[in-house]
């Protein structure tokens, strides 16, 4: 009898050929242009899913459509596995600096080349062509699994979260797996069990009704730049730390065990160097590199801008300046509570001498995660040590994705993020790739674990 490894090793080839057929699809979502683009990505991929025996549909949003697809034969007393995706790609052109057309899939050296091979075309497909392998190669699936693909996870994911909300029994589940993410070398494979939460906030400051002579009125006028640097500068502490009050009351404290599983992560300090090009790292010193980046929350300025910046000098008291900030959250944050903590701190040091606003952006998203021990964490780590070939280590990404909040709070699933691509595949720049070997490897992996998901 034919495994669904070996189905789908003797089906190799064409399962990257019809990977190129998905990649040759310019479905670039920042662009109303590429909609129709996006319409024929999403119409493709039900295609797809319907061609291995899936029941599948393109359903229709505000923007770009949702694809939906399930097979439900392995009974209700079975698990159900949620398996997310999405067909929008970054915008892409040659003279970006792409070797090759970034919509012309070309295999060479041992890779995919083209737009979306990782960024989540090869990722999600994987996971399609690991479905297919196990309904051929055994004419069922040892547990029900469910599709939702979204074509906006580049351009705001608005309606894929409305769907969940709407709809929370279409995509009922037992865990969701999401493959959006990457590994530093393929012999370490990655499970990011964390996120970290944003709010978001804009700060002006008002001082004169225009700008002024700074002959005339400078030293008699509260400098809105100035009063900006002064409120900024307490924000932080020396040590690193935010000086807002209760900002770190909620921050569920890390254990030595999951300090352990994150100093396995391969992260050195001449990696940060090499990525950042900072002289040095800065921040909470009780803490490593690592553990700034996904166990500590942040406030930070994300730009700021005063008075004249044209060629040569204007001697002006600007009329206002202003700043965007955002912070980073991690478990147990509330982004309301955090944001209104902060502007309450910001309002409280403003000087008297200028007037101060501040516009709140969307509330934010609170930070995902799922603990280490739970048996479908289990199940993926098993599935990377017989699919993949070696056992993964935990990960916390700096990072947000909003939909995994939106999957825990109101599916109330567990969220399983296993990448299967490299950091240096290239993710929104030019010359995106995918390496072959762990195209395949994901397909396996994938199958792995729907097996282990049923065996639980």
């Amino acid at each position: 009898m034919t495994t669904a490894q070996q189905y789908a090793l003797k089906h190799a080839n064409r399962f990257r050929s019809e990977l190129h057929e998905l990649l040759r699809i310019p479905s670039v979502s920042t662009d109303k242009d590429y909609a129709a683009e996006c319409k024929k990505a999403a119409e493709w991929t039900a295609n797809q899913l319907a061609s291995i025996g899936l029941s599948a549909e393109v359903i229709p949003t505000g923007r770009h459509p949702l694809v939906y697809a399930e097979w439900m034969g392995a009974g209700p007393d079975e698990p159900t596995v949620l398996i997310y995706g999405h067909y929008d790609v970054q915008p892409a052109s040659k003279e970006d600096g792409w070797d090759t057309e970034p919509f012309e899939p070309v295999e060479r050296d041992g890779k995919i080349w083209g737009r979306g091979t990782t960024d989540d075309k090869g990722q999600f497909f994987a996971h399609v062509k690991a479905v297919e392998s196990l309904l051929q190669a055994e004419g069922r699936l040892p547990v029900n699994v469910k599709f939702i693909i979204e074509g906006e996870e580049e351009s705001g994911g608005e309606s894929i979260a409305k769907f969940v909300h709407d709809h929370p029994d279409r995509l009922a589940a037992d865990v969701c797996v999401i493959s959006d993410g990457s590994m530093a070398n393929k012999g370490i494979p990655v499970i990011v069990y964390a996120l970290r939460g944003i709010t978001a906030f804009e700060v002006t400051v008002y001082g004169p009704k225009q700008d002024l002579h700074s002959g005339m009125f400078g030293g008699t006028v509260h400098n809105p730049a100035q009063a900006l640097a002064e409120i900024i500068s307490k924000l932080h502490k020396e040590d690193g730390t935010v000086a807002v009050p209760g900002f770190y009351d909620d921050v569920r404290i890390l254990g030595d065990n999951e300090r352990t599983e994150l100093e396995k992560v391969p992260y050195t300090r001449q990696a940060w160097e090499a990525d950042t090009g900072a002289p040095e790292p800065w921040g909470e010193s009780d803490y490593t590199i690592q553990e700034r980046i996904g166990a500590r929350p942040t406030l930070e300025i994300n730009g700021m801008a005063s008075g004249y910046w044209g060629n040569g000098v204007k001697a002006i008291v600007p009329e206002k300046a202003w700043a965007k900030i955002s912070c980073r959250l991690v478990a147990d944050q509330d982004p309301a509570t955090i944001s209104k903590l902060c502007q309450d701190y910001i309002m409280a040091i403003a000087p008297t001498t200028v007037r101060v606003e501040i516009k709140q952006f969307a509330v934010g998203t609170s930070s995902p995660q799922v603990d280490i021990d739970t048996p479908m964490m289990q199940a993926a780590i098993r599935a990377y040590e017989k699919g993949w070939g070696a056992a993964p280590v935990f990960k916390r990404e700096g990072g947000s994705l909003p939909i995994v909040g939106d999957f825990q709070k109101v599916l109330q699933i567990p969220v399983i993020l296993m990448g299967f691509g490299l950091n240096t595949d290239g993710l929104h720049g030019p010359n995106e790739h995918m390496h072959i070997d762990m195209f395949h490897k994901g397909i396996d992996t994938s199958i792995v674990f729907l097996n282990e998901v049923a065996a639980l």
